[in-house]
């Protein structure tokens, strides 16, 4: 299974709300700047993100976007679903209609994925951050 760079870029885009929760509305190009990722194409990501109630726009000359709920809130799985739809692969009697022998690995699979994925909030991925950059790590989530 790979993730769509819709996916991947909401995440990133959501890491550095999360990073800056509380101190106000940022800028998209501000947080296209700090994740390195297109401004034009970080537009389109945050109305879904919107709609889905994961974050809220403010208008104005001090506007930006900010987290609709705090950091610890806020999972991995809830940003790919709104982005990419469901996790993980489907079964063959899902995507074919005929079952096969197969199913249950496919069923584990997306079991795993969704685990970690619904395991890991925007929190943690700030307190995995923090720890990488004080180890000295240079990184864009």
């Amino acid at each position: 299974m790979q993730l769509s760079t819709r996916g991947r870029y909401g995440v990133r885009a959501m890491y550095e709300l999360a990073r800056r929760y509380g101190q106000g509305p940022v800028p998209l190009r501000e947080v296209a700047d700090a994740q390195n990722l297109p401004e034009n194409y970080l537009e389109q990501l945050m109305a879904p993100l919107r709609k889905g109630g994961l974050v809220q726009s403010v208008r104005g000359a001090q506007g930006g976007y900010v987290l609709a709920r705090d950091p610890a809130q806020i999972t991995v799985a809830d940003i790919v679903r709104l982005l990419d739809g469901p996790i993980g692969p489907e079964t063959d009697q899902e995507a074919t209609g005929t079952p096969s022998v197969a199913d249950p690995v496919w069923e584990e699979v997306r079991r795993a994925i969704t685990g970690v994925l619904e395991g890991t909030t925007l929190a943690d991925l700030c307190r995995q951050a923090e720890e990488r950059q004080r180890r000295g790590y240079m990184f864009y989530i």
